[in-house]
């Protein structure tokens, strides 16, 4: 239901006055204390599966939290940040402590979801929201958002049970071929995300060229990206992968010979890419799920004590 500028929506703790939308299903409100707030409304199935994600991890730091719920229409009263990680960065890209900061804060918040034994499945850029700083850090804090998609894993299930989740440059390699996916499909968009950070300005690695995304052809040219940049499988994939998928990779890399476009990221050279950044990137993006760190190994790593 569309909520409209003046409308009054009343929850189980109180009630806002809408403000004005910022996108689709998404408005700002302002409370009875006079602090702004945020309005999501979507099909009932989906504004449920949040809603009981956001009661599940509690009041995480890092994670967007709910205040109050309305039936009238059914929507979520969600806490307002400042801004989101796509539009900060395209405005002005973010230096290195700030990269590091917001990629701990988002590590964290994975965490607590994977340790549930929920996969968040739209991990990018606008679903990072942030708090501005001072003049010492940019940000103050970082939580991320939209929990709609957010899913139970369901550690029983068959590799070949998947699902298209997420936006397509942000989506793993797994999830891209229709392949089981579970708590790496999160990691491997972490990595996309952060890539997408320390070069700024809305570029993407894995965003095709010349083409739309709502092009028939888009999902698989994002696949011919990530394996162009980060191949490295081994036979074992044939485990997790039926002779269809691996069918579908076997043109892919001989479409990538015949065209000559292999650019492995270990020789990446960039003056936004340092070496520590470029062999965190590399520990992450692996296209065999399997090889993925976890959340909680990465908050461990060194890369982190360099910051």
């Amino acid at each position: 239901m569309k909520l409209e500028v003046g409308q009054h929506l009343r929850g189980k703790a109180g009630s806002c006055k809408v403000l004005e939308q910022l996108h689709h299903g998404v408005w700002t409100a302002i409370d009875t204390n006079y602090q702004k707030v945020v309005v999501k409304t979507a099909p009932k199935q989906r504004l449920d599966n949040e809603r009981q994600v956001l009661e599940c991890v509690g009041e995480h730091p890092c994670i967007r939290q709910m205040i109050d719920t309305s039936q009238d229409p059914p929507s979520l009263v969600l806490r307002h940040l400042d801004d989101d990680l796509l539009s900060t960065s395209n405005a002005k890209k973010l230096a290195e402590p700030d990269i590091k900061f917001v990629a701990r804060k988002i590590l964290e918040a994975l965490s607590a979801l994977h340790q549930l034994g929920y996969v968040h499945t739209d991990i990018k850029p606008d679903n990072v929201l942030v708090n501005y700083g001072n003049d010492a850090a940019r940000f103050s804090e970082v939580q991320l958002g939209d929990c709609g998609d957010v899913c139970r894993v369901d550690p029983n299930a068959g590799p070949l049970e998947g699902h298209i989740i997420g936006a397509a440059v942000f989506r793993s390699p797994e999830a891209m071929l229709n392949l089981r996916w579970g708590t790496p499909t999160d990691i491997w968009s972490f990595g996309a995300t952060l890539i997408s950070l320390i070069w700024g300005y809305n570029w993407h690695i894995f965003k095709p060229d010349n083409i739309e995304p709502d092009h028939e052809e888009y999902g698989l040219q994002v696949l011919v990206k990530q394996v162009s940049i980060f191949w490295a499988i081994s036979s074992n994939f044939k485990e997790i992968a039926d002779e269809e998928r691996l069918g579908i990779l076997t043109a892919v890399i001989n479409h990538i010979n015949d065209n000559k476009m292999w650019k492995p990221f270990s020789r990446a050279e960039d003056v936004e890419l340092s070496e520590e950044d470029r062999n965190f990137i590399e520990k992450i993006m692996k296209l065999d799920p399997r090889d993925r760190p976890t959340a909680k190994e990465l908050l461990q790593d060194e890369w982190f004590g360099s910051a």
